[in-house]
């Protein structure tokens, strides 16, 4: 008989170590200019440096990229190539990890393609045994036997450049690149989508450097907010400054974090920048981006000291409970809603709502942790696990599980919140079994994501997820017995009979009177006390009789 999955510990998610804040650039006409010719010269090295690290493959080391970077420096600067050099480096190694992820899915759908090509029409599944159901028809078989030979085609494909070291990159991006040959669908004309392709092919990026004045050579912003460029070496005549720099005539100011990035530069502490153009606004914006040091991880039982926020994360909503450090809910339930429909943009701003209001509700109910689940359904999208439910398998393609994280994390570090993940087996079936109808009144309709939410913070707690079992109740008596389902789980008969204690609880005699039955009175009314009382003291027959 198969059994449930083993359920994960909880763990406290550690904090952010990195910090990005952004503010508009108000450039004039002539910064404008300057940055498209810098980004532009940049980004061809870019571009270069990219076609040449993909050609030595996994068989790069460290005296090839000084031969990179000695070549980018003397049409740029050494500090320009080293920025050039590592952004190329990072984008080869996410290159070659999706390659790894992608080589991995195509395995996975082999393999479940084959399972159910060996098994015959209509058969069902038997989770039992491990056997996968059979397809519906003949028609729908001999689909997956040639989709079988496609993804082998590919898969030899890809394990072949894996071996080799190539990589596959678009600079600007694959989406981009492919939104040129669909214009009229994506309602750009040439001279817009040319416009956004070198936006995105720009390259106006450095990195930190600590030690050197404002935390940054390249790309320098004062205390003051005066933002100015190194030049490369091809663009020198453009300068306006000393020592080849460039000043622009925007100001830069720092909202969010701002004291922070302040101690910073002053400190001469290394700040990474980034500048670049968002054409469908019109703006310039600039980046900054510094490591913090890593704050030690809170452990579990103190962030739990004082209850938790369990959170079911949906696709339109989060359902949120406050439970007491016993793991009872307390409360009434709170739903967050967003809309992730629309542009990414948009996407992002709803989601960041919906996690400040659940951050706000975190801080007035007293609690300082938030219990959510560890999703992931990178394994859960394709169509031979969930079949012809298009509905399902598109819901939860678009679930920002990676985003939503992230997110929450983040912003529940700022406001001193440790986030404790979970796992989520069974989550949303026990709970809509063991709280949903309990929990529900004339006034209150509970639904299942808020039961679930419950059974969250409950795991949070490793506390087990159902409620305490409630015995028949033939009578008033314990005769059905008493279970409770709230002991721990090394507790030895936790779910079976209450135990016959005497004494005053119960209603029972104490053991230390002891009552005989000869001694005992009897409960008739010829034998009552009364009359024993009496018996004992009549007088004694008359001696004349």
């Amino acid at each position: 008989m198969g059994g449930l999955r083993e359920v994960v510990a909880s763990f406290v998610v550690p904090g952010p170590v990195g910090v990005a804040v952004r503010d508009r650039l108000r450039v004039s006409a002539a910064d404008v200019a300057v940055l498209h010719e810098v980004g532009a010269l940049l980004g061809s090295l870019a571009a270069g440096d990219l076609a040449v690290r993909s050609r030595q493959g996994p068989a790069h080391d460290a005296a090839g990229w000084a031969v990179r970077k000695r070549e980018l420096s003397g049409r740029s600067s050494s500090r320009w190539a080293g920025s050039v050099t590592k952004a190329t480096h990072d984008q080869w190694a996410l290159a070659r990890r999706g390659q790894a992820a992608h080589i991995g899915w195509l395995r996975g759908e082999i393999t479940q393609i084959q399972a159910r090509l060996a098994r015959p029409l209509g058969a069902k599944a038997d989770k039992r045994e491990g056997l996968a159901r059979g397809y519906a028809s003949q028609g729908e078989w001999h689909a997956k036997s040639r989709r079988l030979h496609t993804l082998k085609a590919r898969l030899a494909a890809v394990e072949a450049d894996w071996a080799a070291g190539r990589v596959h990159v678009v600079r600007g991006g694959k989406q981009l690149a492919n939104t040129r040959h669909h214009l009229a669908d994506a309602g750009l004309n040439r001279e817009a989508w040319r416009e956004q392709w070198e936006a995105a092919r720009m390259f106006l990026a450095a990195d930190g450097e600590s030690g050197k004045r404002f935390g940054n050579e390249t790309v320098r912003i004062t205390d003051t907010g005066q933002l100015s460029l190194k030049l490369p070496a091809l663009l020198s005549h453009l300068a306006n400054a000393p020592h080849g720099r460039y000043v622009l005539d925007a100001r830069v100011a720092f909202q969010h974090r701002g004291q922070e990035w302040l101690d910073r530069i002053t400190a001469n502490r290394a700040v990474a920048y980034r500048i670049h153009h968002d054409v469908a606004r019109g703006r310039w914006y600039v980046t900054a981006s510094w490591k913090r040091a890593a704050a030690p991880v809170l452990p579990l039982q103190a962030a739990l000291s004082r209850g938790v926020v369990g959170v079911d994360m949906n696709d339109d909503h989060l359902a949120a409970w406050r439970l007491d450090v016993h793991g009872n809910p307390v409360g009434e339930p709170q739903r967050f809603f967003y809309d992730l429909t629309g542009t990414t943009v948009h996407r992002d701003a709803q989601i960041r709502h919906a996690l400040t209001r659940l951050l706000h509700f975190v801080r007035r109910c007293g609690a300082a942790a938030i219990a959510v689940e560890d999703l992931d359904f990178t394994d859960g999208k394709s169509r031979e696990r969930h079949g012809r439910n298009k509905r399902f398998r598109r819901l939860i393609s678009r679930f920002p599980t990676a985003k939503l994280k992230a997110r929450l994390v983040s912003m529940a570090a700022e406001q001193n919140v440790a986030v404790v993940a979970v796992d989520p087996a069974y989550t949303s079936r026990w709970g809509a079994q063991h709280w949903q109808k309990p929990l529900a009144t004339p006034r209150r309709k509970t639904t299942r994501h808020d039961a679930a939410s419950i059974a969250v913070g409950r795991r949070a707690f490793a506390h087990p997820i159902r409620r305490r079992t409630t015995p028949p109740h033939p009578d008033q008596s314990d005769r059905g017995g008493h279970r409770t389902v709230q002991a721990r789980p090394e507790t030895r008969r936790r779910e079976e009979t209450r135990p016959h204690l005497p004494g005053s609880r119960t209603r029972c005699a104490s053991p230390v009177v002891e009552r005989k039955r000869g001694t005992s009175l009897p409960n008739t009314v010829r034998g009552s006390a009364t009359e024993q009382k009496w018996s004992w003291q009549q007088d004694a027959l008359p001696l004349s009789v």
